[in-house]
């Protein structure tokens, strides 16, 4: 089984950026599709977006569309979520899953906090 291992997180203005990685070790992504949910205190965790390891496609929700970016480093066997344009409502415990079939996942990392406040 992949383990996966995010960071990247933290405390950050609103307005401002940061790059979430997302590292696979034990094993590469291989054929599998990735996929960056979070979840706000008090709520259900949310899809934000998906890349497809071996061809590189991307899928985003709605939550992340225009101000989230996706991608994948194959040498480095990592993942990345870049964030622009944080705000307050983007807060939240942010964690990667491999997606095995569509709507089943296998692996989740342990997650990486991102507090967006003044």
């Amino acid at each position: 089984q992949v383990q996966l291992v995010e960071s990247g997180g933290g405390l950050v203005q609103p307005g401002g950026s940061l790059r979430l990685s997302c590292v696979a070790s034990a094993r590469t992504f291989s054929t599998y599709t990735v996929d960056w949910f979070r979840q706000a205190p008090g709520k259900d965790r949310e899809f934000l977006a998906a890349i497809n390891w071996s061809e590189g496609s991307t899928y985003y929700g709605e939550l992340a569309k225009g101000r989230f970016t996706i991608s994948r480093d194959t040498t480095k066997n990592t993942v990345y979520l870049q964030m622009n344009k944080l705000k307050p409502e983007d807060t939240g415990v942010y964690y990667c899953a491999t997606e095995e079939s569509p709507g089943s996942f296998g692996s989740w990392g342990q997650g990486t906090q991102v507090t967006v406040s003044e």
